[in-house]
């Protein structure tokens, strides 16, 4: 089965309306646009050069898809379920291509090099994975981000800022509805719905954004987590070393 109709399974056992998402994506939309107008992606965004078929060659420095003007969204009819269905293409990520990439290293390699070495960014305090039924592979991030926060001896309440992916608004959705989060520190800048989904990519660059989310607010802890197609899911619980 498609992996909306997990999605549209999962809406239905939680109840997570149509309404719900929509509100989501436009949320996530609406964060994405403001969090490039302020510039809160410059420190993570790299300048790729594209060349056209006629040979002119652009940089792009700025997201297209969190530029788009999305309209009226509760027009749109359901993308899996075509009767009953509440995901749409607006309300679920889109298909797109990015990099993300960070450099890990020991506190042992940093101590060797304190001459030359940068400072880090953050530090892992845990990391964690988790599994369930596939068609349950919407909410098993919220198993994963518990038993990281768990292995971090970190409660819940101190996490200042979450980067959850957004496969699905119902996925985000959900999960803020089961971890009982506060919205407001979900996906700060916005998330896959708004900024794309590229596979084998996003892992990493919601951990990417994070960091920098973390830096940019002065703020210290922070989780992220992801779901996979087959049930399962991985959350790190990071700590700010600025």
């Amino acid at each position: 089965k498609a992996m909306g109709l997990a999605g549209e399974h999962c809406a239905r056992e939680m109840n997570v309306s149509r309404q719900n998402q929509d509100a989501f994506a436009k949320e996530s939309y609406r964060r994405a646009k403001e969090a490039h107008k302020m510039g809160r992606f410059k420190a993570e965004i790299v300048p790729v050069e594209v060349k056209s078929r006629r040979g002119k060659v652009s940089v792009l420095t700025v997201d297209e898809e969190c530029e788009r003007k999305i309209g009226d969204i509760s027009k749109l009819r359901p993308a899996f379920d075509r009767k009953n269905g509440t995901i749409t293409a607006m309300n679920a990520s889109t298909i797109s291509d990015g990099a993300a990439a960070l450099v890990l290293v020991s506190s042992r390699f940093l101590s060797k090099r304190r001459d030359r070495a940068k400072a880090p960014l953050c530090r892992i305090l845990s990391a964690a994975d988790s599994a369930q039924a596939p068609i349950w592979f919407t909410t098993a991030p919220a198993k994963a981000v518990l038993s990281a926060l768990e292995r971090a001896k970190v409660p819940l309440s101190s996490i200042e800022v979450f980067e959850l992916n957004e496969a699905f608004s119902v996925v985000a959705c959900a999960l803020t509805k089961i971890l009982s989060l506060d919205p407001a520190k979900v996906n700060v800048n916005g998330g896959a719905v708004a900024l794309g989904h590229p596979l084998g990519c996003s892992g990493a660059r919601i951990v990417v954004s994070l960091i920098h989310a973390l830096l940019q607010r002065k703020q210290r802890l922070g989780a992220a987590g992801i779901c996979n197609g087959g049930g399962g899911a991985s959350a790190l619980v990071i700590e700010s070393c600025k």
